[in-house]
């Protein structure tokens, strides 16, 4: 029998703007349809929390087919694992300075960019805003705030040439206490 591992599943672009809409109690139903176990989801932008057997680009790749299949909407599924959040969190450059965490974001990508392409991100593109790329993920500190940051996802996804789905501080420590529970 496969080991059931814990993984946090990150969707990208559900429920954003009124498009791509998916109910978190549906999605908790389709999921636990495939044969994941104590499903739990954190606020409606596509956090999900389980247990299930299988590799995380199978679990990955059979959660967009599942989604896709069932709603309107063909997000796509970032896979982290409990310990690689608290890793995250462990690492936040920003944290060490006393930076406000109300104002700390992180971009998960699906990989990490390829060699020179952080070279060709603006590091004044939007001052007093400031990102640190780390392997699969971006750290951000925003300190007007994510709607006023022209540190876009969609700016970070061109030039880096990756896809990513960005989360605030709170649902990451939110994120690492619900899969931490389920351990």
């Amino acid at each position: 029998m496969p080991a059931t591992n814990i993984f946090v599943a990150l969707l990208r672009g559900i429920n954003v703007g009124g498009r791509n809409i998916v109910p978190m109690a549906e999605l908790r139903g389709l999921l636990a349809s495939l044969g994941y176990d104590d499903v739990v989801t954190y606020i409606q932008s596509g956090n999900v929390v389980f247990k299930a057997s299988g590799s995380d680009d199978h679990v990955a790749a059979q959660m967009e087919h599942a989604i896709a299949g069932a709603f309107d909407a063909k997000p796509s599924v970032l896979i982290r694992m409990p310990k690689e959040l608290q890793q995250i969190a462990e690492q936040n450059p920003y944290l060490a300075r006393g930076a406000d965490t109300s104002k700390l974001h992180v971009v998960f990508l699906n990989r990490a960019p390829a060699k020179g392409a952080e070279a060709k991100l603006d590091p004044d593109r939007s001052p007093p805003d400031e990102l640190t790329v780390q392997g699969q993920e971006i750290f951000l500190h925003l300190p007007n705030g994510a709607g006023r940051t022209k540190l876009t996802l969609d700016y970070l996804e061109r030039v880096l040439g990756v896809r990513g789905t960005q989360r605030n501080w709170k649902t990451l420590l939110k994120l690492i206490e619900l899969s931490v529970r389920r351990s």
